[in-house]
C-alpha cells in the first residue's frame, strides 16, 4: 500500500466525524513534518484530533520525520502557514505518493512540485467508492456541521453527484 504525507487538516478533520481510520485502509504509513504534529497534538491538545493523531504515531502508523530541506520550508513560509510549507518540503523530500492537503493554495504548491495530492473530500469519495463507507452525504454533512470544514455548494453537489447520491435541494 502507498505512503502519504499529511498535512494538519485532513487529520483533524477527519477525526472530528470519526473517519480517522480511513486514512489506515488506504495508507501504509502517514508521515507528518513536525509542525503538523505541533499544530495537531501539542497545540491542539483536547480538541479533535489531538488523541488520535497521537495513538497513531504510538501504534507506529503515524510517524513524525524531521524535515532535510529546511530552506525550502522556509521559501514555502511565504505563501503558506508552517504545517503547509512544512508539509510540502517533506513530501518533496520523501516522494510519497500522495500527499494529504485541502487548502487552495498549498494544494497548487503542491501541482507545482509535481506531487499527488488529495484532501478530505477525496478520501471521503474514495471510500465511499470503494464500499468502505455507505453514505458520503452523510459525512459530508457532519464536516459542515460537526468539523466546521467549509464545503462549497458546488462541490459538495458535485461529490455527491459523483458518489452516485441524489443531493437534497436547499431552500
Amino acid at each position: 500500500m502507498p505512503i502519504a504525507v499529511s498535512n494538519s487538516s485532513p487529520l483533524i478533520h477527519l477525526a472530528a466525524i470519526g473517519s480517522l481510520w480511513l486514512v489506515r485502509e488506504f495508507f501504509d504509513e502517514i508521515r507528518i513534518p513536525p509542525a503538523v504534529w505541533r499544530e495537531v497534538v501539542e497545540e491542539g491538545r483536547g480538541r479533535p484530533g489531538a488523541a488520535e493523531v497521537a495513538l497513531a504515531a504510538q501504534q507506529g502508523w503515524l510517524r513524525v520525520v524531521p524535515l532535510h530541506d529546511e530552506a525550502l520550508a522556509k521559501a514555502l513560509r511565504h505563501t503558506l502557514d508552517d504545517g503547509e510549507a512544512e508539509t510540502l518540503a517533506l513530501a518533496v523530500q520523501e516522494k510519497p505518493d500522495w500527499v494529504l492537503l485541502d487548502e487552495l493554495e498549498a494544494r497548487r504548491a503542491a501541482e507545482v512540485h509535481g506531487l499527488a495530492k488529495t484532501g478530505v473530500i477525496g478520501l471521503l469519495m474514495r471510500a465511499k467508492q470503494q464500499g468502505k463507507v455507505v453514505c458520503l452525504k452523510d459525512l459530508l454533512d457532519r464536516l459542515r456541521t460537526d468539523a466546521g470544514f467549509w464545503i462549497a455548494d458546488q462541490l459538495y453537489q458535485a461529490a455527491l453527484a459523483a458518489a452516485g447520491e441524489t443531493p437534497i435541494e436547499r431552500g
